[in-house]
């Protein structure tokens, strides 16, 4: 494929579901491009530790020196990679940014999420569950990281704004990078305040799913008010047991898909929205099982 455009693809880890998704749209697009005479040639590459930012740095790195055509790249914080990506545009590699803000004007496009609005949507679903009263733990992902700081501002603005006899309470302690630092994170919480807070909302899979095993592990699942993000087959699982009560479910194969697709198009010299809003949708144990929710946590994979 020496005709083929090289698009180098660079998630924040390799193990979460949520990334092969991403990867997943993406190689549908580059296949239907080469179906429709196109080629493109998809390598992907995240760090084999979810969090390690030297190690994501240097594979960014590595691919501006093979002078790929372009990358999707998801940062894992807004200013760790900006020199980086505008030292790439500046030799001619041009970068689409998926699902957190980098902050830098000399990118193609950004293709996420609306965070804000995400976050509003958990807040409303936690108005519904606590009858518009009572306080809840917002538990932070990690300083700096634009998508979920964006998520967690939303949720605080839309309860502010809308539910007067709600409170939002968060630490100094974030859960972390891994399902692990968000357990211990959680385990700090729910030792004090465990009898306090009748809700708790968590802004990202890891930081759920850490919220989730703390809350088995002293028998507190199905007891307080859960309202998390992202999608797992453990989370699925835990929704279905009613152990959380809803979940944020963004559309990573749809980010995926339509980022490789905006970078294409404007390797080909097309017009493209320097921003995209792939969209985020309330999942619950009431709606779960609906066909229209199964297809979007579910699509068709295609075998990389």
């Amino acid at each position: 494929m020496s005709d083929a455009y090289l698009i180098a693809a660079i998630p924040q880890g390799s193990t979460h579901r949520y990334w092969k998704m991403i990867h997943g749209g993406a190689l549908k697009a580059a296949r239907e491009l080469q179906d429709s005479g196109t080629p493109v040639e998809l390598v992907w590459k995240g760090p084999i530790r979810e969090g390690d930012q030297e190690e994501h740095k240097q594979i960014v790195e590595n691919f501006v020196r093979k002078r790929v055509h372009g990358m999707l790249l998801v940062p894992f914080d807004s200013i760790h990679l900006v020199s980086t990506v505008e030292a790439a545009a500046h030799d001619g590699i041009p970068t689409v940014i998926l699902d957190s803000e980098l902050d830098t004007r000399q990118i193609v496009s950004f293709v996420a999420t609306d965070n804000e609005k995400a976050g509003a949507l958990a807040a409303d679903r936690m108005g519904e569950l606590l009858h518009g009263k009572g306080r809840v733990f917002l538990q932070r992902y990690q300083k700096g990281s634009a998508s979920t700081e964006a998520r967690e501002a939303g949720f605080a603005e839309r309860v502010r704004k809308s539910y007067p006899n709600m409170e939002v309470v968060s630490s100094s302690e974030y859960a972390g990078a891994t399902r692990d630092t968000a357990k211990r994170a959680a385990e700090v919480f729910l030792a004090k305040y465990k009898d306090v807070f009748p809700g708790v909302f968590t802004p990202n899979e890891s930081s759920t799913t850490g919220m989730l095993m703390a809350l088995q592990g002293i028998q507190l699942a199905n007891k307080m008010a859960f309202v998390g993000f992202d999608y797992s087959d453990t989370l699925s699982a835990a929704l279905r047991g009613k152990q959380i009560q809803g979940l944020v479910a963004q559309n990573p194969f749809r980010m995926g898909e339509l980022g490789l697709r905006t970078l294409v198009d404007h390797l080909q010299g097309k017009s493209v929205s320097k921003r995209l809003d792939t969209a985020a949708t309330m999942v619950t144990p009431q709606n779960l099982d609906s066909p229209a929710i199964q297809q979007l946590l579910n699509p068709p994979m295609p075998v990389a």
